[in-house]
């Protein structure tokens, strides 16, 4: 049977339509949902992995955009749990698939977690593609996508390029949009757990949004 079709028929007899109301309000009715929970399509998952052996072949991109294609919101989570047992073998040839998603069916449940694992795991393998690609969308008129330039070294720690980090915040300061500012914030509170100093002098030297400081300065009150 083909893959997707598999995990669809797995999700559907598990769906919960009570569930599935709150879920859906959750993420603002922007998408329906089967009412599936994450601990138990995590075990689905795992019981799909046994039965299909697809981790055991080559990156399927198909199989992830069957699964994006299909209607309820499981499906997205479905491949993004898939891409995130899959991330060594991802190559810089993977990176239009990435964006592909970044742009479609795009809210922030699958938009951080495709900018902190697939695209943060190509831009640390393949750097180069930051200059090509990445600094692109921190400029761009795609949300989404200048969302993920901002968040890609969320995971980075010690080897994040805090000069890069610092650019790509700057060029985006004066956005007004909740996800960019929030997205600005989320990114200097996760390096001031690396190093608080730098980030304590950054916003202190460059006039950034009220959200992203207050964000940003969580933890560097006991640093």
């Amino acid at each position: 049977m083909n893959p997707a079709n598999q995990v669809k028929e797995l999700f559907w007899a598990h769906r919960d339509s009570e569930l599935a109301v709150p879920m859906a309000k959750y993420m603002k009715d922007k998408f329906p949902f089967l009412g599936i929970k994450k601990p138990l399509r995590e075990e689905l998952m795992k019981q799909f992995y046994r039965e299909s052996g697809i981790l055991k072949e080559p990156f399927r991109e198909d199989f992830v955009l069957a699964l994006w294609e299909l209607a309820e919101r499981e499906y997205q989570y479905a491949a993004l749990n898939y891409i995130g047992r899959s991330l060594n073998k991802l190559g810089r040839q993977d990176l239009p698939l990435m964006e592909r998603l970044i742009t479609t069916k795009s809210w922030w449940d699958t938009v951080d977690m495709l900018a902190q694992h697939p695209v943060g795991t190509i831009a640390r393998k393949y750097p180069e593609v930051i200059p090509e690609t990445i600094m692109a969308w921190a400029v761009g008129e795609q949300l989404w996508l200048r969302r993920t330039a901002i968040l890609f070294q969320l995971k980075y720690k010690a080897e994040t390029d805090e000069q890069l980090l610092f650019r790509i915040i700057k060029q985006n300061a004066g956005s007004s949009e909740f996800f960019i500012q929030k997205a600005i914030g989320w990114a200097l509170r996760e390096y001031s757990k690396t190093n608080p100093a730098a980030v304590r002098q950054f916003i202190a030297q460059n006039k950034l949004p009220g959200l992203s400081v207050r964000e940003g300065s969580k933890y560097l009150d006991s640093a």
